[in-house]
């Protein structure tokens, strides 16, 4: 049970605990809904949703079924932010996972996972290879590159992104 706020540490942390107690778990099973069961993700939300009713315990209202609603509210605008940032940002590109290539005192590994890099780089068209040897081997950001090219920088970014699933293609061929 919640008491009226008491300034001290010592009331605070208390305070904390007690909402901690009365409420996290019904927040945690509001979150794995939102979440659609990913656990992990939720428990990480419930830790942040805490953390900012520690920030602003003072706001969080005394009465119980008030401070529930006040917390289930942070937790869904906590969702809502994060599905909205994952969409704002573009998916991220993987190269192909190069694990499969052998220790440097392999010969035989390294020269097939050689021929297997080289088969699949001339697979892709000129545009390709040399927009992938500016963005990965000069390192030149796609800004710097759009600048060079004469285009968008979306632009780049999107025809970086073709590049390498066509080499990720040819290499999955080899």
């Amino acid at each position: 049970m919640l008491r009226a706020p008491d300034e001290s540490p010592a009331g605070r942390a208390e305070r904390m605990t007690a909402l901690h107690a009365d409420h996290s778990r019904a927040v945690l099973r509001l979150l794995l809904v939102l979440t659609r069961g990913q656990r992990q993700t939720a428990e990480d939300l419930l830790q942040e949703t805490m953390l900012r009713a520690w920030r602003q315990l003072d706001s969080v209202p005394a009465e119980p079924d008030a401070a529930r609603r006040w917390l289930c509210t942070v937790a869904r605008r906590l969702v809502i932010d994060g599905v909205r940032l994952r969409r704002g940002r573009p998916a991220e590109v993987h190269l192909v996972d190069m694990t499969w290539i052998p220790a440097g005192d392999d010969t035989t590994g390294s020269a097939l996972a050689t021929h297997a890099i080289r088969h699949a780089l001339g697979r892709l068209s000129p545009a390709q290879r040399s927009l992938l040897s500016e963005v990965y081997l000069v390192g030149r950001s796609p800004a710097e590159v759009a600048g060079r090219l004469g285009v968008p920088i979306g632009t780049v970014k999107s025809r970086t992104h073709y590049a390498l699933r066509a080499l990720r293609t040819g290499l999955e061929a080899a």
